[in-house]
């Protein structure tokens, strides 16, 4: 196996792994959601009830969270956006440089 075949089958490997997680995090929300809620309603424990909604709403602040950093952030700011960038900028850089030397060529014409 060559080394970009590896690095394509790290980088899908990961990508499963954050699927995986995300998933896992999703069925988490889920079930402690129903069990916060449920336990409130069922052991009415403190007098104003509100505090599972204020917890379960964090909750899923953070799931959302976690949703935008692997469907979002990761899938397009990954290793390829990253090479893609620094080969972008090393072809300006480089244009730049031929344009200064064609620069001093042509007013030092010796």
């Amino acid at each position: 196996m060559d080394k970009e075949q590896h690095e394509l089958y790290e980088y899908a490997r990961r990508r499963i792994k954050q699927k995986k997680r995300l998933y896992f995090h999703f069925v988490l929300l889920i079930l402690g959601s129903l069990f916060l809620f449920l336990s409130a309603k069922i052991f009415n424990i403190w007098p104003d009830n509100s505090w599972n909604i204020w917890i379960i709403t964090i909750w899923i602040f953070i799931f959302i969270l976690h949703f935008i950093k692997v469907f979002i952030t990761d899938r397009f700011m990954n290793k390829n956006w990253e090479r893609e960038q620094i080969d972008r900028l090393v072809t300006l850089q480089q244009n730049k440089i031929k344009q200064l030397e064609s620069q001093i060529t042509d007013e030092n014409p010796t």
